[in-house]
């Protein structure tokens, strides 16, 4: 595997290997080293999905519950009275946990985060599953695009950064939020997803991936970088000197980088995402509907109108048919597309029902991309 698609990878998750070859087993299948010998990933997939298991049900109670307050409250009292720490088998009865999830409802939001589909999603969003190494079964059969392997993989990354960062929980904790994003999958999608608008921005505008680096520092200060201080100057938090991480963001060669910060790697992925998301807005470089759609044609239409209402541009098209006969009795059937927030419908006619759907869709289509 080559440097830079490695380089690319540990910037998708937000962690930089000290052993990039771990990096390199964990997207290693059993057929890949069946035929060209090495290690494989399936050890580390069975750690990776140990560590998910922990670290989600960490970030569940810690969401739902007081346990944060309950141990720091805890610890103070510890270090005033070591034998109390030691001889005292729980904390004092009002520090007891209380959750406003009940156990039936934290295993359901748990089962939802691992679950095969929602990891197999998350690959697809990081753009990282094309480089799985499989050998020629497993090639021909496509299975890099099977749910379950790239569930695998998922797991298999979390397996080698457990052993890479000799078990961190805080790493691993920052990969977790960075590569499943845990709350925007458990509550509503953000209004402004900055991550994922900068992420499609730079797959439109230069067909590659943005370019994250992340660094640590307990005390960080606003001095500006590389001439471009005006691109930092939209965030304003008053805790600055307590932030822990600065992230760069890269996302095309004329357009500077960018830089955001936060108390996590998450906080400052979408801090440095926000910046770069207004500097695009304040110079009229934001993506367009006619950017969203690289070739609009009458075979892919239905789906392509399918993309952009799903990206925000309006609402999901509907279909409404009625069948009649020409004069030798032969049926014909008529399709109307409709959505809600355009005024105009769009109909059309054929021998085939699907035919009809394809010919309304792509009057809609280009109706929609020419307004």
């Amino acid at each position: 595997m080559e440097k830079e698609i490695l380089q690319f990878i540990e910037g998708q998750i937000s962690y930089t290997f000290n052993n990039p070859h771990l990096l390199q087993q964990a997207f290693t299948r059993r057929s890949f080293s069946h035929e060209n010998g090495g290690e494989d990933n399936e050890v580390l997939e069975f750690i990776g999905d140990k560590v998910l298991d922990f670290i989600i049900v960490k970030l569940l109670t810690e969401k739902h519950s007081n346990a944060t307050a309950i141990f720091e409250k805890f610890d103070i009292q510890a270090q005033r009275s070591p034998a109390y720490a030691f001889n005292t088998k729980k904390p004092p009865e009002e520090n007891t946990l209380v959750s406003s999830l009940n156990e039936a409802e934290l295993t359901e939001a748990k089962k939802f985060l691992v679950q095969k589909k929602t990891l197999a999603n998350r690959i697809d969003a990081l753009h990282i599953g094309d480089f799985l190494l499989m050998g020629k079964s497993d090639t021909l059969q496509n299975l890099s695009q099977e749910a379950s392997v790239k569930e695998d993989l998922f797991e298999a990354i979390l397996g080698a950064i457990a052993i890479d960062c000799n078990w961190n929980l805080q790493k691993l904790q920052n990969v977790v939020e960075v590569m499943l994003s845990p709350e925007t999958i458990i509550s509503e999608q953000e209004e402004n997803d900055y991550v994922s608008l900068i992420q499609n921005w730079t797959l439109v505008k230069t067909y590659s991936h943005p370019w994250y680096h992340f660094e640590e520092g307990r005390h960080i200060s606003w001095k500006p970088f590389d001439g471009i201080s005006q691109c930092l100057n939209n965030y304003d938090d008053p805790l600055i000197t307590e932030t822990r991480f600065h992230g760069y963001l890269k996302i095309r060669d004329d357009i500077p980088v960018f830089r955001g910060y936060g108390r996590s790697i998450p906080e400052a992925r979408k801090n440095v995402c926000r910046v770069a998301y207004e500097y695009l807005c304040r110079n009229d470089l934001l993506l367009t509907i006619r950017d969203e759609l690289a070739n609009p044609n009458p075979e892919d239409a239905i789906s392509q109108l399918e993309i952009l209402a799903r990206r925000g541009y309006f609402s999901i098209p509907s279909y409404e048919f009625f069948q009649n006969h020409d004069g030798n009795g032969n049926p014909i059937w008529h399709c109307k597309c409709h959505i809600p927030e355009e005024k105009k419908s769009c109909s059309s006619k054929s021998s085939s029902k699907k035919e009809a759907k394809k010919s309304a869709a792509y009057k809609m289509l280009k109706y929609v991309l020419k307004g």
